[in-house]
């Protein structure tokens, strides 16, 4: 029975909620300017590739993967307001820097490639988010308060690019103001708003944010990161060690959460083009419809969960949650016969229609309308003759791609809040931030290492080997939750001071 003055209660959650903002606030400043930054790149520096895009791309999780231990570390030893507020600047800075870089005369495209690495460096504070919430929470409030917060983070990825959309009605010319040499257009416009909400989260921290520790019974203690607020507290009982086993397991398994779903977002273009003989602006279109679906249906299940837990315990909701993801890539493994259209390469000045092999062989009054060349102005489309497996891999249906989808962004959501709460649980009264940093970072990891795997896979070896080794690699994760299945508990349980 655990007693807790009013006061302290709401400044303790009026505290986490500015956590939820600040993880919101650090999601979207990856995906409001995502959508924009090639035509951006290509504007302001004609000299980049779509290879130093994917620098561009990658270089946030870098920023984001080297700055989280950092600040982890950080947090452990000072008030968590002062690794909070410096990485929030960083990232403003860096949000002005993108703004800028059409100023330099040459090598535009390595100041942008700087600007978005600073901005993912001050990312690296979702650690120093997740160890306060971890240690301002009771055990019975963790999963609740850990599944809030990812779902801030996916409102804010959903969000980002809803912005974006917004800040094109300013159009590409925009306004310019020459004292300042600035120019406010649809790719500066996005940065400088995320910006200055940055500004206000810094203010709010200040302001409202205060440095609070509860033990896993929910009985206030005093810590190295107190700065001098409440003095009717318990000292912390943080004798007994972490089952690093355990922690090691977890860091590896959140690997794989977050390295499969990069995979799926990267393959999702390429493959509906090459499946469906979309264009290129068919593809992003469906595709983003689709993703923004999904992100309504991780936020649905960030709420169900946390209800949900309370009656299976996490480390079920864990097993189940991988289990549909490796469900959602089996059902992506082609198995029919019909081939994906192939987009020929015809011979240069010459009209010969582009079919696929089937049609050559149809006759003459079920041929399909005849096809523009390629070196006409139409854009190309179907599978691309030069991946060899176009020829005889069979395509993957649309009901196929659609039904994986669903259930990807029905367990990947639950694999997230299950692997940080464990996490959290596990690491118990002790000081969490640079093993939340460590986590952050293996996120990171994932998603710089998962699109670089898929694209060659995908690009020489197809689908079939691509999907079959995610769907082994997610197996090997679900061997290695059955094994260390049952050291999976609470600091607290595991030492006898609380019933699991």
């Amino acid at each position: 029975d655990v007693v807790e003055s009013q006061e302290h209660f709401k400044s303790r959650w009026r505290s986490i909620w500015i956590m939820y903002l600040t993880m919101f606030l650090s999601s979207v400043g990856f995906s409001i300017v995502i959508m924009s930054v090639w035509p951006y790149l290509q504007k302001i520096d004609p000299t980049a590739n779509a290879s130093f895009l994917g620098w561009i791309i990658a270089s946030y999780s870098i920023g984001q993967m080297v700055a989280s231990p950092l600040f982890g570390l950080w947090s452990n030893y000072r008030p968590r307001r002062e690794p909070l507020v410096i990485s929030t600047a960083i990232s403003v800075a860096a949000n002005c820097l993108y703004a800028y870089v059409h100023v330099p005369p040459s090598h535009n495209k390595y100041y942008m490639l700087t600007a978005r690495a600073l901005v993912g460096f001050g990312a690296g504070n979702v650690a120093v988010v997740r160890s306060y919430i971890a240690g301002a929470t009771s055990l019975t409030e963790r999963t609740s308060a850990m599944a809030n917060t990812s779902a801030c983070q996916a409102v804010g990825f959903i969000l980002g690019p809803v912005f974006q959309t917004c800040f094109t009605l300013i159009g590409e010319e925009g306004i310019t103001w020459k004292f300042i040499s600035l120019q406010l257009n649809m790719y500066t416009a996005p940065v400088l708003f995320g910006a200055l909400l940055g500004v206000i989260n810094i203010i709010l921290i200040f302001a409202i944010f205060r440095e609070h520790r509860v033990d896993d019974m929910g009985r206030q203690y005093k810590s190295i990161n107190s700065d001098g607020e409440g003095s009717d507290v318990l000292d912390q009982n943080t004798e007994g060690s972490i089952d690093h086993v355990a922690v090691v397991a977890l860091n590896i398994l959140f690997f794989v959460i977050l390295f499969v779903f990069a995979v799926f977002e990267t393959i999702a273009t390429p493959l509906t083009m090459d499946m469906y003989s979309w264009t290129r602006k068919e593809a992003v279109f469906y595709n983003g419809i689709i993703l923004s679906m999904i992100g309504i249906e991780s936020v649905i299940v960030f709420m169900v969960v946390k209800t949900l837990s309370k009656k299976t315990g996490e480390r079920a909701i864990l097993h189940a949650g991988l289990l549909i993801v490796l469900v959602g890539f089996f059902i992506l493994l082609p198995w029919g016969k019909k081939l994906p259209n192939i987009q020929w390469q015809e011979i240069k000045n010459t009209t010969i229609p582009r079919t696929a092999p089937s049609e050559m062989l149809a006759p003459f009054w079920s041929l399909p309308e005849l096809r523009l060349p390629s070196n006409h102005t139409a854009e190309p489309v179907g599978c691309p003759v030069t991946q060899s497996w176009c020829l005889n891999t069979p395509m993957i249906y649309l009901a196929q791609y659609i039904s994986s989808d669903v259930l990807i962004g029905l367990g990947y959501p639950v694999c997230n809040v299950m692997s940080y709460t464990l996490y959290s649980k596990v690491l118990g009264p002790k000081p969490q931030g640079v093993y939340m940093g460590w986590l952050t970072a293996s996120g990171s990891g994932a998603r710089i290492l998962g699109p670089v795997f898929v694209s060659q896979i995908y690009t020489h070896l197809g689908p079939r080997w691509a999907f079959s080794l995610i769907c082994g690699v997610v197996v090997v994760s679900l061997l290695l939750l059955e094994i260390v299945y049952k050291r999976l508990i609470a600091f607290s349980v595991r030492y006898g001071r609380m019933q699991e």
